[in-house]
């Protein structure tokens, strides 16, 4: 007998969709373990947090299923891959679970293809050492400045360079993201590779058409509105 669906799994099934962001420049040790708490309570997938709270939210997130999430090379992409790198394994080596990290922007806009692979390998060699190779790396692709040739490819190399999820953006470029994105990424990505949509998701209706379109995780600030409005349709 299948088991049926009900309003309850299904907003769950919504909220464990979401990384909670903390990423605004002036966001605090209070603010994070605030986050974390809010998390918790709504059973999120992570808590995604500046390299600096790393240790702040594995502390108050220990004994949870909510992950740690940081991010590496943000919001610009513009560090070097070394950078990137180290970010990415102090941060794993600190607690984080999970790793979203920025593309080369400007490597891919020049057509430096294998410089932008290499970023992303390297990057996620060092994350996963960091974590005894179960960390999960998501890659950021900044849509907003990339044409329509240049996300495919941006989501090709990012997938060759082994992310485990593709995401449309950071929230900190002039547009974040767009159904048509999420659609393309899910379109190009493998079975096995995610797809993250985030940047301006500030609404359950937003949220369900991003999962619609293909996402399987979703970036925003906003997680306490959405699920106000996940228990108020209950």
């Amino acid at each position: 007998m299948r088991e049926s669906r009900s309003p309850m799994n299904a907003a769950h099934t919504l909220l464990r969709t979401i990384d909670h962001a903390v990423l605004k420049p002036e966001a605090g040790g209070d603010e994070v373990i605030s986050a974390c708490e809010l998390a918790g309570r709504l059973g999120v997938a992570s808590v995604c947090v500046h390299p600096r709270w790393v240790t702040t939210a594995a502390v108050a997130l220990r004994g949870s299923e909510v992950r740690v999430d940081a991010v590496a090379g943000f919001p610009l992409g513009a560090t070097t891959t070394e950078v990137k790198a180290f970010e990415a394994n102090q941060a794993t080596t600190r607690g984080a679970d999970e790793v979203d990290m920025v593309i080369a922007i400007s490597a891919l806009k020049s057509g430096d293809y294998d410089a932008v692979r290499a970023d992303v390998e390297a990057v996620a060699e060092a994350a996963r050492a960091g974590a005894d190779g179960q960390a999960i790396i998501k890659v950021i692709l900044e849509m907003c400045y990339l044409t329509e040739e240049e996300k495919r490819i941006a989501a090709e190399l990012a997938i060759e360079g082994g992310a485990d999820f593709v995401k449309t953006s950071t929230g900190f470029g002039p547009s974040g993201a767009t159904v048509e994105d999420v659609r393309l990424l899910r379109s190009i990505a493998p079975d096995h590779v995610g797809v993250k949509a985030a940047g301006g998701i500030r609404t359950l209706e937003k949220l369900q058409a991003m999962v619609e379109a293909g996402a399987s995780r979703i970036g925003t600030s906003s997680t306490e509105q959405i699920a106000s409005e996940l228990a108020a349709g209950q």
